[in-house]
């Protein structure tokens, strides 16, 4: 292969003409327009301020916040324990004839609901602001009126493990939570 010719205006050769170079002061136009170093500085100090202000705002009140969280807890409370209570006292009258087997068994459905709805009801309504002792007392009863709704469900009886435990565990907190609401 053959080398390329060297460029007529190659400096490295010998007597190629060198470029005049003038001392006069040239002024070159920038390229890029004027008004792009003030945006920029005005977009620059737009983002500091609102990043100054979103230093300085208040935090937001988490999501479930309640003004009063005691009062609420304790009225949520309220309403499950005399939806509880209502629906486990009831009894089939003793008029119903042939229909009583059916009617104590819709009784029975009826309180197992209110135990399974209640409690997921108090977990729902239990804002994370509440009392730590008292919701930890929610959370306990909520749990234990679970468990006795699904034994309930499973057949076994009030008065045979473990649904006596839990019948025990939830009046003992029921009057926990009763006396933290009267505080």
């Amino acid at each position: 292969m053959t080398e390329p010719a060297p460029s007529p205006t190659d400096p490295s050769l010998p007597g190629t003409p060198l470029a005049e170079v003038s001392r006069v002061p040239f002024h070159v136009e920038p390229k890029s327009p004027r008004w792009i170093a003030p945006t920029a500085l005005v977009i620059s100090l737009l983002a500091a301020a609102g990043a100054g202000w979103a230093l300085f705002k208040p935090a937001p009140t988490p999501a479930g916040t309640i003004s009063d969280p005691k009062a609420h807890v304790c009225s949520v409370f309220e309403t499950v324990s005399t939806a509880v209570s209502i629906q486990t006292k009831r009894a089939p009258g003793p008029d119903l004839g042939p229909v009583a087997p059916v009617a104590a068994e819709a009784i029975a459905a009826n309180a197992r609901l209110a135990m399974s709805a209640g409690a997921s009801y108090l977990l729902d309504e239990l804002p994370p602001n509440a009392p730590k002792e008292l919701a930890d007392q929610v959370r306990s009863f909520a749990g234990d009126l679970n468990g006795l709704a699904v034994n309930a469900l499973a057949g076994i009886p009030n008065d045979k493990e473990p649904q006596a435990g839990l019948l025990r565990s939830a009046e003992e907190t029921n009057k926990k939570i009763v006396e933290l609401c009267k505080q």
